[in-house]
């Protein structure tokens, strides 16, 4: 049941907290990810991404010679993998980089071993990686075919943690292990709590890969109803915000907050599994995800409205008018763009809006591929300054910080209700 050497293939925003916390507990931690940057950074103590108290625990780990970043797996006794489970075709669920992670590690693997997928996947995925292993490693026996005396172990422990919380999250919340078998559990679970002070709640794989969908697409339907709310409030001339407010104060009534969509690798993906593989069942969550992927049409007919309006005002030409997005992460105060609602609000303004479209996002030095040479990254000042139609986005702490004497547009779309 010891594990000497840990193997997390996948150093990015979940992979690389997890290699961070089972290194803090003095264990041998080996990652693994096909970004040489990214490598070359953690071996330097550094980390790539933005996550707070991260970056202390990664130098602290590899100062210490317990975390060490490859770009190919080596020899371990456990293996995670924590790679993107992206779409393809039609929303559906593209398991390629599971596969290629299962078949690179394939080789290396030996009797004992224990492999877990924590990729966010469609249900039965990780008995697909078993198959995908088994045929990489014929000498080898798999939980599929041999049950409790299979040679590999393996099983489902999906993350449920928050972007800006993650090491704090990672080590408190509890832990859901889908073993493919009870060993498989029983070694998952030893694993996790080398670090886990949470509780390690034992089902089947099936189960824990249904588990991790459901609780993001019961968040997303429930961001869809605020969503859903701000256009009706819209259309009434209601305040949304303060609508909420009150409702809220019934004591069995708890609205979220709406904004420019939904976004981030989870909740803005998973339903979508659960749909590709219930089509006829999962109307309501389908319907969740139409509502929140639809926001950002909404937010930038608003911003069309404000333009039209700042041209009758000014007597501006449309080219001299410019727009000024303030947020492009996914949330507040991290550096996470995956899926973001605010980058394709931007997107969408500029594939539109003949001036310039100015982007403030105090998280990132450089903008992605998608918006450069669209879009002008700015400071909140310069923003501020040369804007004509500023477009709230992303509620980070440096835009709630700003003074209202500091914003002298007349013309604003606050999606968040920071400047209402």
């Amino acid at each position: 049941m010891s594990f000497n050497t840990i193997s997390v293939i996948g150093l990015g925003y979940i992979g690389l907290p997890t290699a961070a916390a089972f290194a803090s507990r003095q264990k041998k931690v080996v990652g693994v990810d096909v970004n040489q940057h990214a490598v070359d950074t953690i071996n330097r103590g550094a980390i790539h991404i933005v996550e707070p108290d991260l970056d202390r625990v990664v130098k602290e780990a590899v100062d210490g010679g317990y975390l060490q970043a490859v770009t190919k797996p080596v020899a371990a006794d456990a293996f995670l993998i924590a790679v993107p489970t992206p779409f393809k075709g039609d929303h559906e669920p593209d398991l390629a980089y599971v596969e290629a992670a299962a078949k690179s590690l394939a080789p290396v693997l030996k009797k004992g071993d224990l492999v877990i997928l924590e990729s966010t996947s469609p249900v039965g995925a990780t008995e697909q990686m078993a198959q995908w292993l088994a045929q990489a490693r014929s000498d080898l026996s798999f939980p599929q075919d041999a049950g409790e005396q299979a040679d590999i172990n393996i099983a489902y422990c999906p993350e449920r943690v928050l972007p800006g919380q993650v090491m704090v999250e990672l080590i408190r919340n509890d832990r859901v292990i889908g073993g493919m078998t009870p060993k498989c559990s029983e070694r998952a679970s030893a694993l996790y709590k080398i670090f886990l002070e949470g509780e390690c709640v034992i089902t089947n794989s099936r189960t824990a890969e249904m588990c991790k969908l459901t609780e993001n697409s019961f968040r997303d339907v429930n961001i869809a109803f605020a969503n859903e709310l701000s256009l009706i409030c819209a259309e009434q001339d209601i305040n949304v915000w303060e609508l909420i407010s009150l409702a809220n104060r019934h004591p069995r009534v708890n609205i979220l907050q709406p904004g420019p969509g939904v976004g981030g690798h989870c909740i803005a993906v998973d339903p979508w599994f659960i749909v590709a593989q219930n089509p006829q069942q999962a109307r309501l969550i389908h319907t969740a995800r139409l509502v929140n992927d639809g926001k950002p049409l909404w937010v930038v007919d608003r911003v069309k409205a404000a333009v039209a309006d700042c041209l009758v005002a000014t007597n501006k030409r449309a080219a001299e008018v410019k727009i000024a997005c303030f947020g492009l992460a996914f949330k507040p105060n991290i550096d996470d763009l995956r899926e973001s609602p605010a980058v394709e609000v931007a997107h969408l303004i500029a594939d539109w809006h003949i001036g310039e479209t100015l982007a403030v996002e105090p998280n990132v030095d450089h903008l992605p591929k998608s918006l450069a040479g669209h879009v002008t990254l700015k400071t909140i000042m310069d923003a501020l300054e040369q804007a004509d139609v500023i477009v709230m986005l992303v509620d980070h702490k440096e835009f709630r910080a700003i003074k209202p004497q500091d914003i002298k547009q007349p013309w604003i779309v606050d999606t968040k209700g920071v400047w209402r």
